[in-house]
C-alpha cells in the first residue's frame, strides 16, 4: 500500500518501513524541508495499517530529527533535517565572485606534508603497524598530554579519533539515548546541529555572545532538562567567541551544580589562536575534551585527540575497537613529526588571522556596522534580513554564508570566513556589507 504526497510514495506496512520511506525521500529532496506531512490517521488508512503503526514511524522520524511536530499544526519535514544537513543550504557563486564562505584555512598558512611523509612513509617501510598494535601512537600521547597538561586540562586517558565531530559523536553515543535533550551553543557549527538530531537527541539551544555561551543561558538549559553540553572552547564556529576566564568560572560554577552533566568540551582553534584555554574539563563527573589539528595542519588530516574520564575514553575506545579498530598511526606519526619539526608557527598564524579579523571588523565598524570575531577565522555579522544580506552581497561580487546554517533560536546573520582575505579587500567588503545589511531608502524590507 502506498500513500502519494506529491509525486513521492509513503509506503510500508510497519513503522520502521514508513520511517524509512519518508527518510529516503528527504534525502533524495523528494520532499522538501518544511513540507507538511499527512495527518497519521489519513495516512494510516490510505496505507491500511493501526494508527499506531503511523504514530510509531513519525516518532521515529522525529527522534533521528528528520521531522517536527507542532501540535494540532501536524508534522511536517525539519527546515534543515539531518539527512540534508545544513551545509546544503545552497550558495550558489557565479564565476568571478570572491568567496568569503567556505570555513576553511588558508591554505598558505598550512604546513608542508610533503617532508614529514617521507620521513615517516620510509620509517613505516621498517617498522609497520599490524593488527593488534597500540591504537595510540605514543610519542603523540606523549606530546598530547604535555601540552593538555601546560593548559590546565585535567588528566585522563587519552585515545584518538578522526576529528572533532567523529569524537563528539562517540562520547555522545556512549552516555545518552534517543530522546535525550543536548545543550548546543546558538549560533553553533552547522554539522554539530545537524549530527545531534540524527542521533535521536534533541537540541536545546545556548545563547553565545564574545566570550562564549552565557551561563544564565546554559542553567537554563540544564534546568529544562539537557543531560550533555557541548562547548568551543576558542575559535567558535562562527562567531569566534573565545571562552575568557570570568566566563569559565561561571560556567564551571553552573556545571558543578549539575554534576551529572556530559561535557564536551572542543578545543579545533589550538594552533590559530592567541588567547589562552579556559578549560571547564573536570566541572562534572562525565567529561571529554577534544582537540584536533585540522584548522592548524590541514583539514584531510582527519586527526583529533580525545582526553576524559576514564569511564567515557573507555566506552569509546571499545567502540572504536567494533568498528574502525583505530585512527592510521600512520598519519599519527606524521603529525607527530610535524609537531617535532615545529612545522606550524602558532604564534605567526594567529596573529595572521587575529589581523585580516581585526582589518574586517574595523572597516564595519567604520559603516556602523556591527561584527562579531574575537578568535578564529571567521567573522559574524547579525541581518535584519539574512537572504537579502547574501543575495546583495553576492551581487556585489562577494559571497559569505548565510547565518540559518548555524543558528536555532539565534536572529538572522551571516558568517564571513577571513582567512584568505587581503587587507586591499577589507575596506571594499566592509562597503559592500553596511549597503547589503542597510536598509537603502525607499527600500520596503521583506
Amino acid at each position: 500500500m502506498l500513500f502519494v504526497l506529491g509525486e513521492y510514495p509513503i509506503e510500508g506496512r510497519g513503522a520502521a518501513e514508513i520511517a524509512a520511506s519518508v527518510e529516503r525521500a528527504v534525502g533524495s529532496g523528494n520532499l522538501e524541508p518544511g513540507q507538511l506531512l499527512p495527518p497519521m490517521r489519513e495516512l494510516a488508512s490510505r496505507l491500511g495499517v493501526n494508527p499506531n503503526t503511523v504514530a510509531a514511524a513519525y516518532r521515529i522520524l522525529r527522534e533521528r530529527g528528520v521531522i517536527e511536530t507542532a501540535g494540532r499544526r501536524g508534522s511536517r519535514i525539519r527546515p534543515k533535517p539531518a539527512t540534508t544537513g545544513r551545509d546544503r543550504i545552497p550558495v550558489d557563486i557565479p564565476a568571478g565572485v570572491r568567496d568569503l564562505s567556505s570555513g576553511n584555512p588558508d591554505p598558505a598558512l598550512l604546513p608542508a606534508l610533503a617532508p614529514a611523509l617521507a620521513v615517516v612513509a620510509a620509517e613505516y617501510d621498517r617498522d609497520p603497524v599490524l593488527y593488534g598494535a597500540d591504537p595510540v601512537e605514543p610519542e603523540l600521547e606523549r606530546a598530547a598530554r604535555a601540552e593538555l597538561a601546560a593548559d590546565g586540562v585535567p588528566d585522563g586517558p587519552l585515545t584518538v579519533t578522526s576529528g572533532s565531530l567523529d569524537a563528539a559523536e562517540r562520547v555522545l553515543l556512549a552516555h545518552l539515548r534517543p530522546g535525550d535533550a543536548v545543550a548546543v551553543e546558538d549560533p553553533g557549527w552547522g554539522r554539530t546541529l545537524d549530527l545531534i538530531p540524527a542521533l535521536g537527541l534533541r537540541t536545546v539551544p545556548v545563547a553565545v555572545d564574545d566570550e562564549g555561551p552565557r551561563a544564565d543561558a546554559l542553567r537554563r538549559a540544564l534546568e529544562s532538562g539537557a543531560r550533555a553540553v557541548i562547548v568551543t572552547a576558542r575559535a567558535h564556529n562562527p562567531t569566534g567567541a573565545a571562552v575568557g576566564a570570568a566566563r569559565a568560572r561561571a560556567l564551571r560554577a553552573v556545571l558543578r551544580a549539575h554534576p551529572h552533566t556530559l561535557l564536551i568540551e572542543d578545543d579545533h582553534g589550538h594552533g590559530i589562536v592567541d588567547l589562552p584555554l579556559h578549560p571547564l574539563a573536570g566541572a562534572t563527573h562525565q567529561w571529554a575534551f577534544v582537540r584536533s589539528v585540522a584548522k592548524a595542519y590541514g583539514p584531510d588530516l582527519r586527526l583529533a585527540t580525545l582526553t576524559g574520564d576514564e569511564v567515557t575514553v573507555d566506552r569509546v575506545r571499545g567502540r572504536q575497537r567494533l568498528g574502525p579498530g583505530w585512527v592510521s598511526r600512520l598519519l599519527q606519526r606524521t603529525v607527530v613529526r610535524m609537531w617535532a619539526d615545529g612545522a606550524v608557527n602558532g604564534p605567526e598564524v594567529a596573529a595572521a588571522y587575529r589581523a585580516r579579523r581585526d582589518l574586517l571588523v574595523d572597516a564595519l565598524a567604520e559603516h556602523g556596522v556591527q561584527a562579531h570575531g574575537r578568535s578564529g577565522m571567521n567573522v559574524w555579522v547579525p541581518v535584519p534580513d539574512e537572504t537579502g544580506a547574501v543575495s546583495r552581497l553576492l551581487h556585489a561580487g562577494w559571497a559569505v554564508a548565510p547565518g540559518a546554517r548555524y543558528r536555532l533560536a539565534t536572529p538572522p546573520g551571516i558568517r564571513i570566513t577571513v582567512s584568505t582575505l587581503t587587507p586591499a579587500e577589507a575596506g571594499p567588503l566592509a562597503a559592500a556589507v553596511a549597503a547589503a545589511v542597510t536598509p537603502a531608502k525607499g527600500r520596503i524590507q521583506a
